[in-house]
């Protein structure tokens, strides 16, 4: 059975007066290719969009080219050929400082994003790169970690922690950047059932648009309306997520 793509909405068509272009697109991947140096070819021709607010799951088989994909969104990895473009601004040198504010990334083990001695240096380590002054750092710092559920925790060590506390930690070192768009890989894997619905509750309630790598289906069901399924590094399936869920042929095919 071969998978039809459904055609996802960006929200309401807005109807702009004429001669004013409608804004861009929050997100926009256009015909991306990405080869590792080994010549693995990990992405072929990715094409997508995201809207300002908008939840979308990205799921698919190990390999897939999830990871990938999410490492394109703030320039750790350039595509081979086509554009990654956020607020209209195409992924580039030029670019980068700007656009690692605007798009949060999430490694999928937090270890990979934890490395100074306590978790206020952690999440205050963005904004001091940027030359904000101490005050506004210090008032950064308290408003990410009281989004995460960590406030008291400043002068703990990360690697003192659970691992479901030190995930909200990484992820108040994103938020303290006020991010337009989450990119994350894998936020719920190795959580145990409490922290998984506590992290559910919290992605749920922020306001930001998220694109999230995820093998958890039923996190998807109660977070991100729109689903989107990569196979062998192409977009096999871009639409509402319950056909998808509600589909057992489609997800045996999609090994999902």
């Amino acid at each position: 059975m071969k998978a039809t793509p459904v055609s996802t909405s960006l929200g309401p068509r807005l109807h702009p007066s004429p001669g004013v272009s409608p804004p861009p697109p929050l997100l926009e991947l256009r015909e991306v290719h990405y080869a590792y140096p080994d010549g693995t070819l990990a992405l072929r021709g990715v094409s997508l969009r995201l809207a300002q607010g908008e939840k979308v799951a990205l799921v698919g088989l190990n390999g897939a080219g999830k990871s990938t994909l999410l490492l394109h969104l703030n320039g750790v990895l350039r595509s081979t050929s086509g554009a990654v473009l956020v607020e209209g601004a195409p992924v580039s040198t030029a670019t980068l400082r700007h656009i690692r504010a605007r798009v949060g990334l999430l490694f999928q083990d937090p270890d990979d994003q934890l490395f100074s001695p306590t978790v206020f240096d952690d999440v205050a380590f963005g904004p001091l790169h940027m030359g904000m002054a101490e005050a506004e750092v210090r008032a950064r710092v308290s408003r990410a970690l009281e989004q995460v559920g960590m406030s008291g925790v400043e002068r703990r060590m990360p690697h003192h922690l659970s691992l479901g506390q030190r995930k909200r930690v990484a992820l108040a070192t994103v938020l303290v950047m006020d991010p337009v768009l989450l990119a994350l890989d894998e936020p719920s894997a190795g959580l145990d059932p409490r922290a998984r619905r506590g992290l559910i509750a919290l992605l749920r309630a922020l306001p930001q648009a998220m694109l999230v790598a995820t093998h958890d289906l039923a996190m998807v069901a109660e977070v991100f309306p729109r689903v989107i399924v990569l196979h062998e590094g192409q977009v096999a399936y871009d639409g509402p997520g319950a056909p998808l869920l509600a589909d057992t042929a489609l997800l045996e095919q999609y090994g999902l």
